[in-house]
C-alpha cells in the first residue's frame, strides 16, 4: 500500500554543501589576512574597553553583489584609513546575507548569480574569496550574521559582527553570538525598542549549548563560553531616529540599569536617516558634535556607502547593472563618504 510521505512533504530537494573544513582547504587563511583580522579585533576590543580613544566606523555597501566593484571600494577605503588613522578605525561593511520582510534578493551567498538559481555553494565560496582579498589588503571587515551556519565558513575573516533589528530578539542568534570570536553589535528592534538589544547582550555574554555544525560539517552540540563584547547599535525605529543626545542619554541609562558598559554605536542609515541616504552625513555630524562636546558612550558609527550613490533594481540583463551602485538599500557615493569622514577626522582631533 502506498502511504503519503510524513516528512519533507514541502521539500523539493537537498543539495550537498562542502564542509567548512573543505572550503577552508580550498581558500585557506593567509598570514596577511590572519594579521588583519587579529589586529582589527584587538583594536575594536580596545576601543570598547576605552584603551583606544578612537571611534570605529563600519562603512561600505549595503550589500556586496559585484566583487570587482567591492574590491575597488576596499582599496579606496584603505587609502582613506591611512589619512584618518589617528581618530578612526575604518572597518569595511561586507554584507552577503540580506533579511527580507517578505521577498527579494537574499544576497550574494544565497543567490550569487542574481537569477534565483540559489547556488549557495558557489556563493559561499565567492564570499570567502572576497573576504580573503579584502583582508589581504590590510582592511578589517564587518558583516551581519544572519544564517547561524555561515560563521563556520567565514568567521575567521571577520573582525566585527552585527545582529540585525529583525534577529536581535531571536534566541538562535543570541546563542550564536555567544560563540562568535568578534565583538557583536546588537541593533535595537525595528520598533525602536532598546531593551531587546540589552537583553541580547546579557544573553550572549553567558555560555550556551545549541545545535550547529562542526568544521567537518557534522551536526553537533555547540557549547560556548559567552561573548564579553556585545554592545548596542542605535538604528532608529518606527520611522523615528534615536541618535540625538536625549535618545543617547536614555540608552546610557538603560545600559547602566542593566550593569553593562556604556558602549553605543549609531547607525547613520535606516530609520536614523529616514531611509534617505543623503541624510547620513547630517546624522554623522550630529554624533561627532556630541563626542566633541564630551559624550563618552558613542564608540562607533555605521554608514551605508558605495562608489555610486543611490540604488538600482536588478535588471533581467545583468550587463545593464550600474557599476558600484547598490541593489539593496540606497547608499551615499564615494565622494560624500570621503568628505564626511575627513570632516569628522578634523573635528575629532579637537575632542577633549
Amino acid at each position: 500500500m502506498i502511504t503519503p510521505d510524513i516528512e519533507n512533504s514541502n521539500v523539493s530537494s537537498f543539495a550537498v554543501m562542502p564542509s567548512p573544513e573543505q572550503l577552508h582547504a580550498v581558500l585557506p587563511l593567509s598570514d596577511a589576512a590572519f594579521q588583519t583580522v587579529m589586529r582589527g579585533r584587538e583594536a575594536l576590543r580596545n576601543i570598547l574597553d576605552r584603551k583606544d580613544k578612537r571611534m570605529f566606523v563600519v562603512v561600505g555597501p549595503c550589500s556586496i553583489h559585484d566583487p570587482v566593484a567591492g574590491l575597488d571600494y576596499a582599496r579606496r577605503l584603505l587609502k582613506l584609513q591611512q589619512e584618518v588613522a589617528d581618530t578612526m578605525l575604518l572597518v569595511m561593511r561586507v554584507y552577503f546575507e540580506k533579511p527580507r520582510t517578505t521577498t527579494g534578493w537574499k544576497g550574494y551567498i544565497n543567490d550569487p548569480d542574481m537569477d534565483d538559481s540559489f547556488r549557495v555553494d558557489v556563493g559561499m565560496s565567492n564570499a570567502r574569496k572576497f573576504l580573503l582579498d579584502v583582508c589581504e589588503l590590510g582592511l578589517p571587515t564587518a558583516t551581519e550574521a544572519l544564517d547561524p551556519i555561515s560563521p563556520q565558513y567565514l568567521g575567521d575573516l571577520i573582525a566585527w559582527t552585527a545582529i540585525g533589528a529583525r534577529t536581535t530578539e531571536s534566541q538562535t542568534h543570541r546563542e550564536m553570538s555567544s560563540g562568535l570570536s568578534t565583538p557583536v553589535g546588537f541593533k535595537n528592534g525595528t520598533d525602536g525598542d532598546i531593551s531587546i538589544a540589552i537583553n541580547a547582550i546579557l544573553s550572549s555574554a553567558h555560555p550556551h549549548s545549541f545545535l550547529g555544525i562542526s568544521s567537518q560539517g557534522t551536526v553537533s552540540i555547540v557549547r560556548t563560553s559567552g561573548n564579553a563584547y556585545g554592545h548596542v547599535v542605535l538604528r532608529g525605529g518606527d520611522g523615528r531616529p534615536n541618535y540625538d543626545s536625549v535618545s543617547v542619554a536614555i540608552a546610557e541609562q538603560a545600559l547602566a540599569k542593566a550593569k553593562l558598559p556604556a558602549n553605543l554605536v549609531v547607525d547613520c542609515s535606516h530609520a536614523n536617516s529616514y531611509k534617505k541616504p543623503e541624510l547620513q552625513p547630517l546624522v554623522m555630524s550630529d554624533v561627532i558634535q556630541q563626542i566633541k562636546h564630551g559624550n563618552q558612550s558613542v564608540v562607533g558609527v555605521m554608514i551605508e556607502s558605495n562608489i555610486v550613490g543611490g540604488n538600482q533594481k536588478i535588471p533581467s540583463n545583468l550587463a545593464e547593472l550600474k557599476y558600484g551602485c547598490s541593489v539593496t538599500d540606497g547608499c551615499i557615493d564615494w565622494e560624500t563618504t570621503e568628505a564626511m569622514l575627513k570632516a569628522a577626522h578634523q573635528e575629532l582631533l579637537q575632542r577633549p
